[in-house]
Order: structure tokens, then C-alpha cells, then sequence
């Protein structure tokens, strides 16, 4: 799934068995000529390095942050044959010398996204103390941006608007969003090319060690989020010896028949309680979004907006389809509640600019957002089998739609591709390490996160053994990390600075839920408009549409 962000994951029906998935690949999805590739590989990169210079323009970074190249085998059996190079980006740490940790590197999610930003997180109050013990590292994951782009379309066609999203799909619309998705996955075959096999989650864990030893770092202090969890366990297990330190952020469950199908399934009915919970909360201030006092009552208003978008899309362009896109963004973060609630409340009074604002299409950005679905495809219809016969696909999510309508549908068009992927496909990892085999780690969860389910970080923390779990209760902000809960960033801060951690679990109570009317107050003293978003300065995964 993806739509604002997402790395695609889920399900509730317990109907999949092991006959309907396509089979995967003889023998170990790690084999012992990738494991010799990557330590040769690290090898030369630990001897090269990076040469660290002046950032390209097209990354559009401040100049006290520099860029450079990492070269890394684009298959690791053959290391010796075509390379690939990443981009990176730094700012050094600012502290004193002596004070100075090593290299913090981040992935936001995706799969799809780039940290190439990360740096800039530097200068915010929530990570001084870190930065200043830190070099603050970002880089574009295999694919991403200018490391070694994939691309399945012409980025023109990419964002077509308006689109309708029936959340009960009628039998021909499945069917052209069937013809989509087989049209899609042969355009990934053709462009890609027998390169295209070589994006994995496992591929990004390897490329991870090479960027260690790049770095100059003996073992590897990292941070993930969303889907940057899952190939970080991946690197746990593949290498317990080269962590330092390793920070999970929303994590996405690692057990191995849920990824990827399962996953996606499970997402989708979490969606569902977060889609109740914003709307719990427009009703909470039906004084300021005259929505309704109820969640049904707002849910009915949310409808009300979909069939008049179906007949005539706002400013053209923004129809059933770009605001259910927007609205899942209310599902991720809290930030966007009180936008979104605004722009339904204007538009249904007959204001639809602050809706077209937020949910039209950047058709700037088409290029990037064909880049990263491109990519997000691809990792996620490599990692693992997947149902091949859309009668199976069908059966499941008309069962979850009748109790998950919100997203459930949608999130089928976006991983459908992979229903008719052209490539072989892997057999998950099982992710796990001993005790001892592994320094302690540290994972974040929100209770009530819907793009990667609490449950996910609780199987995490059983799997990497001496784990330690930090829980924000009932929340449900998707990446927590570096964000608004003062008790969570101390545990980050104690972890990353110290080394120190809980016993095995800590909770924090929950950051405050947005206040419509203390937003309007501040920005009336402001002189700034009313109802702006209450965007968190701190680093969150923005799981890619993950």
C-alpha cells in the first residue's frame, strides 16, 4: 500500500494458504557467494571511502551539507560486475572532537524514500545533542533519485487526476485496475531489464554494510523507519557483529509469511481504527468543523464529499481518489488533522481551494513519485511470493472491506503488480538473533499506529533477542522518533548518547492530541492564517507509500 506514505503491508483474513502464493526459488534467499560479495565490496569501500564535495543542485541542500558516491555491486553473487553507486549526504558532528560518536545513518521508510535530507535535521532542537555527537548521514537507497533510478512509466501519465476510488469496486472497474496493474508490471520488465531482480530488501541491507565501511565506521549505528525497520532486521541478522547501535522507528512485522501480502492486509484494517479515531476527533470539535457530533455523523459528511467529487472534481482535478489519498495522510499523522478537517469542513460549505491545496496532484513532482512507486514495487514484488490469481486477491479483501472499507481497496491497486510480476521472487529471511549475538537495540511504536500495527513491533522485539521496546500509548502517529512526545526522545537520546536503555519495555503517555482552537488562537496572535498544519519539527518515517 502507498497513497502520502506507506511501504504497503497487511491482513486479517486468515484465508491464505501456502498453495495460492507462487513459488519461490530453490535454497537460502542469502547465499554463501552474496555474503563473500558484500564483505568484498565493504572491503573496497572501506578502503576508498567517500569523497565528500559540493551537493548537485537537483538535491537542493544548503551548502554546509555535502554529497558523495558510494559504489556497491548491483548483484552481490557477481561483486565484480556491473556496480551501482548510492548518493550519501553528511554534515559532520558539531560537538568536540573528542565527543564525537561515528556516523548516525537514517532511512525513512518506503521502500522508495530518500534520507538525502537527513543532515538538515542537524539544526533542529529535538536532535542538537545528537548532532553534535553525530555525523548526521542521509543517502538514496538502490533505485531512489540519482542511485541508480528505476522507472516503470513515463513520468508524464504517472499522476492521472481526477480518479474515482469505490470503496466496494463494481466488476469492471476491477477489471481496468486489473489491465492497469499487468500493464504496470510488464512496463517495470521492460524498463528495468534483468537489473530489476536485483532490487530487494536484502540488496538494501547489503548496500547498508557497504555504507558502514565507507563511512570509515567498524560497526554501524543506525536509525530506520516504517520500512527502513525491516531491512534494518534484515542487516541485524545478517551481520549482529557489525551493530552498534540500531534504532527501529514504527516497526514493520518481520515474521516471514506476512511479507508482503499478509502485511498489506493487516494495514488495511488498522487504517480503518485510525480513519475512527480522527473522525472521533473532528466530532470532539464540531463547534469549529460543523461536521457533525458523531463519528458517523462525520463519516456521512466524508461521503457526502466523495459523491459530489464524483460528479464534479474540485478545480478539475481532485475527485474521489485525491481525497481519499489526502485523507490516509489523517491516518498517518496527526499533524493533518486539523488541515483536513478544515478543507472537508470549507469544502462542503462551498469553499473547495484549501481541499484543491492539499489533495491535487504535484504534477512537479511526477517524475519523483513515479521513481519511488517504481521502486517500491519492485523491492516489495521481489522480497517474497504473492497471490497470482486475482480470484485470491478478490475473495480476501471483499471479506476485509465489509469491516475496513476505508483503505482496503486501494491498497489492493497499489501492490496488485505484483499479482503479475515477470521476475523470480525470493523467500523471505527469517529474521532473528540469539542473545548476545546482538548489542541491544532500541524499538519505537505507537499503540495505535496504522501503517506498520503495533503487533509488528512486539513480534520485532521477541525475534531480536535483549530488544527493547519504547510505547507510546494510545497514539498513532507513524514515526515517533525525533517528534512531539518529550518521554520518547529521552529514551532515544539516553540510547543513542549513552548506550542506556529500560530493562525490557517503557511506556509514555500519549503527545497531545492537535487543538483546533489553541491553533487558531496562536496563529490569529501570529497574523498568520488560521487552521495552518501543525507540522512536528523532528524526523518521521514517511514509509513510501509503506
Amino acid at each position: 500500500m502507498r497513497s502520502v506514505a506507506k511501504y504497503g503491508i497487511g491482513m486479517v483474513a486468515g484465508s491464505l494458504v501456502a498453495g495460492v502464493l507462487t513459488a519461490a526459488p530453490a535454497g537460502a534467499t542469502t547465499t554463501d557467494a552474496e555474503a563473500l560479495g558484500t564483505a568484498l565490496a565493504a572491503r573496497r569501500a572501506a578502503a576508498g571511502g567517500i569523497d565528500f564535495g559540493v551537493c548537485p543542485k537537483s538535491e537542493a541542500l544548503p551548502g554546509h551539507v555535502r554529497c558523495g558516491t558510494v559504489e556497491v555491486p548491483l548483484d552481490y553473487a557477481a561483486p565484480n560486475s556491473r556496480k551501482i553507486r548510492l548518493t550519501v549526504s553528511r554534515v559532520k558532528a558539531s560537538g568536540a572532537p573528542a565527543a564525537r560518536q561515528g556516523a548516525l545513518v537514517y532511512n525513512p521508510g518506503g521502500p522508495g524514500a530518500s534520507s538525502m535530507w537527513f543532515p538538515l535535521a542537524a539544526a533542529l532542537p529535538e536532535w542538537e545533542r545528537i548532532a553534535k555527537a553525530y555525523d548526521i548521514v542521509g543517502y538514496a537507497p538502490r533505485g531512489v533519485a540519482r542511485s541508480a533510478p528505476l522507472s516503470c512509466q513515463d513520468p508524464k501519465g504517472f499522476l492521472k487526476a481526477p480518479t474515482l476510488a469505490p470503496t466496494h469496486p463494481s466488476p469492471a472497474h476491477k477489471a481496468e485496475r486489473i489491465a492497469e496493474a499487468k500493464a504496470y508490471a510488464a512496463g517495470c520488465a521492460r524498463r528495468g531489464g534483468t537489473a530489476l531482480r536485483h532490487y530487494t530488501s536484502l540488496n538494501n541491507a547489503r548496500d547498508l554494510d557497504v555504507l558502514r565501511a565507507a563511512l570509515g565506521e567498524e560497526r554501524l549505528t543506525f536509525m530506520g523507519a516504517s520500512y527502513g525497520t525491516y531491512f534494518g532486521a534484515l542487516y541485524a541478522t545478517l551481520f549482529p557483529s557489525h551493530v552498534r547501535r540500531m534504532v527501529f522507528d514504527s516497526a514493520v512485522n518481520p515474521e516471514r509469511s506476512r511479507i508482503w501480502y499478509r502485511s498489506n492486509l493487516e494495514q488495511s484494517l488498522a487504517f480503518e481504527s485510525r480513519w475512527a479515531d480522527f473522525r472521533d476527533w473532528v466530532a470532539r470539535h464540531d463547534a469549529t468543523y460543523g461536521l457533525g457530533t458523531t463519528a458517523a455523523a462525520v463519516a456521512e459528511r466524508y461521503e457526502e464529499a466523495r459523491a459530489r467529487l464524483a460528479v464534479e472534481p474540485a478545480g478539475g482535478v481532485v475527485g474521489p481518489g485525491q481525497l481519499q489519498s489526502a485523507f490516509l495522510g489523517a491516518g498517518y499523522y496527526d499533524d493533518y488533522w486539523v488541515p483536513r478537517a478544515t478543507a472537508l469542513s470549507e469544502y462542503l460549505r462551498g469553499n473547495a481551494k484549501p481541499l484543491i491545496e492539499q489533495a491535487a496532484p504535484d504534477r512537479g513532482a511526477a517524475a519523483e513519485a513515479e521513481n519511488s512507486t517504481a521502486v517500491y514495487t519492485a523491492i516489495e514484488c521481489n522480497d517474497a511470493p504473492w497471490p497470482t490469481d486475482f480470484a485470491v486477491w478478490d475473495r480476501d479483501n471483499t471479506e476485509l472491506a465489509r469491516r475496513a472499507p476505508f483503505e482496503t481497496w486501494d491498497n489492493v491497486w497499489m501492490n496488485l503488480p505484483c499479482a503479475y510480476w515477470e521476475g523470480p521472487r525470493q523467500q523471505p529471511l527469517e529474521v532473528r538473533t540469539e542473545r548476545g549475538e546482538l548489542p541491544p537495540v532500541l524499538i519505537l511504536a505507537a499503540e495505535r499506529d496504522a501503517a506498520t500495527p503495533y503487533e509488528g513491533a512486539k513480534e520485532l522485539a521477541r525475534r531480536l533477542r535483549g530488544a527493547v521496546l519504547i510505547t507510546e500509548r494510545n497514539a498513532g502517529t507513524h514515526g515517533i522518533g525525533g517528534g512531539g512526545n518529550e518521554c520518547v526522545n529521552a529514551h532515544l537520546e539516553n540510547y543513542l548518547l549513552r548506550g542506556q536503555t529500560p530493562v525490557r519495555r517503557a511506556y509514555c503517555a500519549p503527545h497531545p492530541e492537535p487543538d483546533p482552537v489553541s491553533l487558531e488562537r496562536r496563529a490569529d496572535e501570529a497574523g498568520q492564517p488560521r487552521h495552518a498544519p501543525a507540522e512536528r519539527a523532528g524526523v518521521r518515517g514517511l514509509p513510501h507509500t509503506v
